[in-house]
């Protein structure tokens, strides 16, 4: 019996692919980073930064298969915490411009020395370190969906596997 339930519910196929797809996720970008760009098998950075954008987009899509799908209730709720990850991850990259920006202020974004803002708000502060950015781009959701679950609902008193087997299908 093995210590991990992932493992256990899944069949042979299910396995090998999360494994390929790991395998897959760690060789790309050692395959850009490692090898010379004249190597045959490096990768381009476009091509990571394209491969980072689709597997973006096929966790969102998996999330809403697997709510609609196998609980059958549409979910607009994702989009909100995909947007505010997004957003989250383009305040850091904003804020990595720098100098090399149009207007090349070190401090404010383009769009701020555009709009003649004086100086930096105070909640982009931090964004100009990755781990605050990567921690705002986890924990900036969260107090979102606060009220859907506060003591009083009833997810908070049942497991989501649960209030999916009992709610009424089609």
């Amino acid at each position: 019996m093995t210590p991990f339930p992932l493992i256990r519910t899944m069949d042979r196929g299910g396995l090998i692919f999360v494994i390929l797809l790991a395998a897959i996720a760690v060789v790309v970008p050692v395959l850009n980073l490692a090898l010379p760009p004249t190597s045959p098998f490096n990768v381009s950075t476009y091509f990571v930064s394209l491969f980072g954008k689709y597997i973006c987009y096929a966790l969102l899509a998996m999330a809403l298969d697997l709510i609609w799908g196998y609980c059958g209730i549409l979910s607009l709720g994702h989009g909100a915490f995909f947007a505010l990850g997004g957003y989250a991850m383009g305040m850091y990259l904003m804020r990595q411009i720098g100098t090399r920006g149009v207007y090349a202020n070190p401090i404010l974004p383009d769009f701020m020395v555009f709009l003649n803002w004086q100086e930096l708000p105070v909640y982009w502060y931090g964004f100009q370190h990755f781990p605050y950015a990567l921690l705002m781009i986890v924990a900036a959701p969260g107090p979102a969906c606060w009220p859907s679950c506060s003591a009083g609902s009833r997810s908070a008193r049942a497991s989501p596997a649960s209030i999916c087997r009992s709610s009424p299908r089609p």
